[in-house]
């Protein structure tokens, strides 16, 4: 029985993580678990459970790896996020974990097939790197997890008492956001407001709710 549409992960960026692991955990006021190394894109993490299978990532360029043979995933080569990222990690963009992922082509990207140690996985990633649709970080990539068990990040990760209680996408054309997630069966998943494009997490930490 295929899992039930959910939100995977949230992807927070940052210019590096020797800045930006301690950066996060100030502002959370929790420890962030070890990630790893994504050779492809050149890039390494670090990880936060969310409660169930849901998890925060805090991703940056890997200073030890080769560049890699095409544009980084996340928009990170753009000059423009790197620009933001200056100020301190942000909330650029949200996986999520469809029942089913969609057919080819459509505009989330290729289907790419990764593996890191024990896990294994499809995502969606725009061939140039960016976000998938209109760049803001509303339309989610898309993954499906294919590790051998069904293992899952979240397997690993402390349980250090923070839950993602609501991710607010807002939209100057909301209803056709809501249209869009309504067809991925991620309708409940997730706030559409109308506004400007914008992200805007709502955790709830040990210390009390704090936004991203």
């Amino acid at each position: 029985m295929p899992p039930a549409p959910a939100v995977d992960h949230l992807v927070v960026a940052a210019e590096d993580l020797t800045h930006g692991v301690p950066a996060l955990e100030e502002q959370l006021g929790v420890r962030l678990g070890p990630g790893g190394r994504h050779a492809l894109f050149g890039t390494h993490n670090a990880l936060l459970a969310l409660g169930g299978a849901t998890y925060l990532e805090l991703i940056a360029v890997d200073p030890e790896a080769p560049a890699p043979g095409r544009p980084r995933w996340f928009g990170l080569d753009t000059a423009d996020l790197r620009g933001r990222l200056a100020e301190g990690p942000r909330l650029v963009h949200w996986v999520a974990r469809p029942a089913v992922l969609p057919p080819v082509p459509d505009d989330h990207g290729e289907r790419l097939h990764l593996t890191r140690d024990a896990l294994a996985w499809t995502l969606t990633v725009p061939r140039d790197g960016t976000l998938p649709g209109d760049g803001s970080g509303l339309v989610p990539s898309l993954i499906a997890w294919d590790s051998p068990g069904g293992a899952h990040p979240t397997d690993a990760l402390e349980d250090v008492g923070v839950r993602l209680e609501r991710l607010v996408l807002s939209s100057p054309d909301a209803p056709d956001l809501r249209r869009r997630l309504a067809a991925l069966g991620l309708s409940g998943c997730v706030t559409v407001a109308d506004g400007p494009p914008a992200l805007r997490a709502e955790l709830r930490t040990p210390a009390g709710v704090v936004l991203l």
